[in-house]
């Protein structure tokens, strides 16, 4: 009998794996729910803010609205740097496929020259915030513009732009006074605020324009926008206005500054005028000048090279830079020592042959005048100029007293408030000759010093400021340009004020002005030429050598390059009782001191009587 093996299910057994199953795929999907439920309420709740802005972040936009600058007007409201609407063409580099195909879309349609695209390319590695337009090219014509705007809608990523530029009414006169703004380069953006100058077109370079800079620029706004998928401004959502700059008023006359420039005519030298009362800067000419509205888009290759290479340096800012041997304009100081510290008197007098010898026998350091000048004072030595005179005076003193003295007139350093790039000039010491040449100090060196000759050096702008603390017997202050800024005067931290120059005797301003006066209305005078006029003058020629003579040697100036021509100086301040300007002139290989004695007697006769010729009526402003 065969057995047969029966099954029996458990099927209790089954069900409770069934339900176990259930259960588990339950608490399986529940886990995954809450952990789902959880992220959600994570990113929904306690991470909505944060989202929220990642998300505004790819579909809003923050993009600079660059100010206003402000305007720069002369003392009388002329306004001297404007600002001029203008249409660009500006390129918005997330939304072009690359600069090859922005090239290849351009072509035929607008004219970019090599420069404007290194420019360009240029801009691109500079920090920026991203979908802010890039200027490729500035100042559209008319014409331009139509042929643009007409392929503008296949152009992605280009548009037309009205922007303001900075504009120069009046050139070359003022260019060195002024200065001029330039693009923004790397260099730039490392001594400013990289987000305040995003979008921002220039940047001051030089001249006022640079150092108020600060001042000008103002504040930059923000535009909120909303951009779609491909970077296209869709709407504006909010907007924070730009602060305008501030405009600044100088002291600058601008009649005043453009007749001077007029005055050097063909020569090449400089003008700086000076209000002893405040310190103000009526005039800072230096020329030749430029154009400096080359530079405010940024200048051509071609343009900048022609500047650069030109023998008549006109970017050189002979006014604040230039070196030049003061020549006799430094007797007056020479003499103020000799009284200042007992090397001489008023009432010494002093037998003047035509030259003088340091030791018997030695060289001789000659007078301009072959035959001398015979017995004669302080007074007369001034008035006519006496070389021998200074050259005994300084012997006697040595350099150090010289150096002392001279330094607190400015000479040797740079009181000059508002100005960038103003050199020091040399006013020469015994320290100085070592470390220069590592050689001692001679009696010679002072000899020359003496009459302005030899190491020393002095700037227009350093003359400028010596004589106008003569004409304020010595309370005086430091030049400067700007007069106020916006609707308040202007500030120096505490060097604004005034300075004294306290002599041991006081009543030597006075009899220094009137040798000086003297040497304008005295028959021997140097600078008999420009008596005459309604108004009293104190003033002082000059002769500045180019080139050293041999002992022995004459000056023939037929005989000489106009390049080895002395240069002919003159420093001068009127009225006397009240003076009310101040001016120091230059005309460089001019040869005689006559030519800056007359410009000077002009700028005083306009000034001081009103009497600019009629040409100039067009920057006369609010003047009376």
């Amino acid at each position: 009998m065969s057995h047969r093996h029966q099954n029996f299910r458990n099927y209790r057994q089954e069900r409770q794996v069934t339900r176990n199953r259930i259960i588990a795929s339950a608490v399986f999907v529940l886990l995954l729910v809450s952990v789902l439920l959880g992220r959600l309420f994570y990113l929904q709740i306690l991470q909505h803010k944060v989202y929220e802005t990642k998300a505004d972040d790819n579909r809003v936009l923050l993009l600079s609205i660059p100010p206003t600058r402000g305007l720069i007007y002369d003392r009388n409201g002329v306004v001297l740097a404007d600002n001029r609407p203008i249409h660009s063409l500006t390129v918005v580099p997330e939304r072009i496929k690359s600069v090859a195909w922005l090239k290849k879309q351009l072509a035929g349609v607008i004219d970019i020259t090599p420069d404007e695209w290194h420019d360009f390319e240029q801009k691109l590695k500079e920090y920026r915030r991203p979908y802010q337009p890039i200027t490729l090219k500035s100042q559209l014509t008319d014409a331009q513009w139509a042929r643009v705007a007409v392929d503008l809608y296949k152009l992605d990523g280009v548009q037309v732009e009205a922007q303001l530029t900075r504009y120069y009414p009046y050139g070359k006169a003022f260019a060195h006074a002024i200065g001029y703004v330039g693009r923004i380069t790397e260099k730039d953006l490392d001594r400013v605020d990289k987000q305040a100058y995003q979008g921002a077109l220039f940047i001051g370079k030089t001249g006022v324009e640079g150092y108020y800079e600060h001042v000008l620029f103002g504040k930059p706004g923000i535009s909120k926008v909303e951009v779609n998928a491909r970077g296209r401004i869709m709407e504006e959502l909010g907007r924070t206005p730009p602060v305008p700059g501030k405009s600044i008023h100088l002291y600058l006359d601008a009649r005043l500054q453009q007749y001077a420039y007029d005055l050097l005519g063909n020569y090449k030298g400089s003008v700086v005028a000076i209000d002893p009362n405040t310190g103000g800067i009526l005039a800072l000419v230096s020329k030749p000048g430029f154009n400096p509205n080359l530079f405010v888009r940024g200048i051509s290759s071609k343009d900048y090279a022609a500047l650069r290479n030109s023998k008549e340096l006109p970017l050189f800012n002979r006014a604040l830079r230039g070196g030049y041997p003061p020549a006799s304009t430094i007797k007056p100081y020479m003499a103020l020592a000799g009284l200042q510290y007992g090397y001489s008197s008023w009432t010494e007098r002093y037998f003047a042959k035509g030259y003088y010898q340091i030791n018997p026998g030695g060289r001789k350091y000659r007078d301009w005048k072959r035959g001398g000048h015979g017995w004669i004072n302080l007074q007369r030595a001034i008035i006519e100029s006496v070389d021998t005179y200074f050259y005994q005076l300084a012997d006697k003193m040595g350099i150090t007293p010289i150096h002392d003295f001279l330094s607190r007139f400015g000479f040797g350093k740079s009181y000059l408030l508002d100005l960038y790039g103003a050199s020091d000039g040399i006013l020469p010491s015994k320290a100085w000759k070592r470390a220069k040449y590592n050689q001692p100090w001679y009696t010679g060196d002072s000899v020359n010093v003496g009459i302005g000759q030899g190491y020393m050096v002095a700037t227009p702008m350093q003359m400028a400021t010596a004589v106008s603390i003569i004409a304020a017997r010595g309370h005086y202050y430091y030049p400067r340009m700007v007069k106020d800024i916006g609707d308040k005067p202007a500030t120096f931290d505490g060097k604004g004020g005034v300075h004294n120059l306290i002599l041991k005797d006081q009543s030597n301003w006075d009899k220094i002005i009137t040798a000086m006066h003297k040497v304008i209305t005295d028959p021997k005078g140097t600078g008999r030429r420009i008596d005459g006029t309604d108004y009293t003058i104190a003033g002082k020629t000059g002769t500045g050598q180019v080139f050293s003579l041999q002992d022995g040697q004459e000056y023939e100036a037929n005989k000489l390059a106009k390049r080895l021509h002395d240069h002919a100086l003159f420093i001068a301040f009127a009225p006397i009782d009240k003076p009310k300007i101040a001016i120091f002139a230059i005309f460089e290989n001019g040869g005689s001191a006559a030519k800056p004695a007359e410009l000077t007697k002009k700028l005083f006769d306009a000034y001081i009587d009103g009497k600019y010729p009629k040409r100039y009526d067009y920057l006369k402003g609010n003047s009376k």
